[in-house]
């Protein structure tokens, strides 16, 4: 079924599919330079996740209906309480912080887009990424907190 986006739609998606494409090279990135085993696990499984972000959009884009199953990439990241060794590990705390006020920003902006979707379809799509965005921030905020890089007074 071919799907027709208004102006706005396109604009919009257009700039999620560049955020997107830069939260996919960051979360590659990011898992190549942390030093934790656990950590390295979660930021390839959210970088996954970010590419069938990009997909989704490139699908409706092209005016197709969007597939928003996730496989295998739906499984949630087994967070271990794993406090040896990282525990005050700078290097990972500055890439989860920097990812965790990535999903934050891209969170916010996938709200607008909800809000201003005319399409039924687009607004669904929307939501089921702006939904990931949220829990990849609180994977990585869980994450941060279990391993003492975010504290909650």
């Amino acid at each position: 079924m071919q799907i027709q986006l208004s102006q706005k739609e396109r604009m919009f998606l257009e700039d999620g599919k560049v955020q997107e494409e830069i939260c996919v090279q960051k979360y590659k990135n990011y898992a190549q330079q942390a030093q934790d085993a656990e950590l390295k696990q979660l930021f390839t499984k959210i970088a996954g996740e970010e590419q069938h972000h990009y997909d989704i959009i490139n699908q409706m884009l092209q005016g197709q209906q969007p597939n928003l199953s996730h496989g295998q990439q739906a499984q949630q990241a087994t967070i271990k309480n794993n406090l040896q060794g990282t525990m005050n590990n700078q290097s990972d705390k500055v890439l989860c912080t920097d990812l965790l006020s990535t999903e934050k920003y891209v969170s916010g902006t996938y709200d607008i887009d909800v809000f201003e979707s005319a399409n039924p379809i687009v607004r669904q799509a929307m939501q089921h990424i702006q939904q990931d965005e949220q829990r990849h921030g609180e994977e990585l905020f869980n994450y941060m907190n279990s391993h003492g890089m975010y504290n909650v007074k």
